[in-house]
């Protein structure tokens, strides 16, 4: 309930906005109460990244049908590009991944996630590049999205994850 309040009020005022105090006066709890939960604002920070990853997580495992474990590369991807452009990545979303690119405690929650999705690889075959290409433009959307306001066109939608899909889908290099 806190988490979720804290969340509404960021989604509301901006990560500037939420404090102690703004997050249990939304919760409709008392600031001790709130702190008996969390006795910081880094803390009560760290559980809206945990749980803002794990309704990632829960969201791709569900488009992937079957453990993360299980998948390969490909598959992972094509997940992450059909969630990541369904449009439902919030504001706040954005907010609390800007706020843990400064804070080392804060980004490990997002480091940890994205690890396990896509692991490190410093590969330059011409398939794994085009699945880090897919990642990046799903990242980059979901942020053109969250940050303008506006969905992109449905015709335009459909073309790039269409487009993006044959770069998950293609094994032989491309002429140049």
């Amino acid at each position: 309930m806190i988490l979720d309040a804290a969340i509404r009020v960021t989604e509301r005022d901006g990560i500037t906005g939420l404090t102690l105090e703004s997050a249990a006066e939304e919760a409709g709890v008392t600031k001790g109460g709130l702190m008996y939960h969390f006795r910081t604002r880094v803390e009560l920070l760290v559980a809206i990244q945990k749980r803002l990853t794990e309704a990632w997580e829960e969201r791709l495992v569900a488009e992937l049908g079957k453990p993360l474990a299980e998948a390969t590369p490909r598959e992972s991807t094509a997940a992450y590009l059909r969630v990541g452009t369904q449009g439902t990545t919030s504001k706040a979303d954005l907010a609390f991944m800007v706020e843990a690119a400064a804070s080392p405690e804060l980004g490990a929650v997002w480091g940890d996630f994205f690890g396990r999705w896509f692991p490190s690889s410093a590969s330059t075959g011409p398939v794994d590049l085009d699945l880090l290409l897919v990642r990046l433009v799903v990242d980059g959307w979901w942020l053109l999205e969250a940050t303008s306001g506006s969905a992109l066109p449905e015709p335009v939608k459909a073309a790039l994850q269409d487009r993006l899909a044959e770069l998950i889908e293609t094994d032989a290099p491309r002429d140049e």
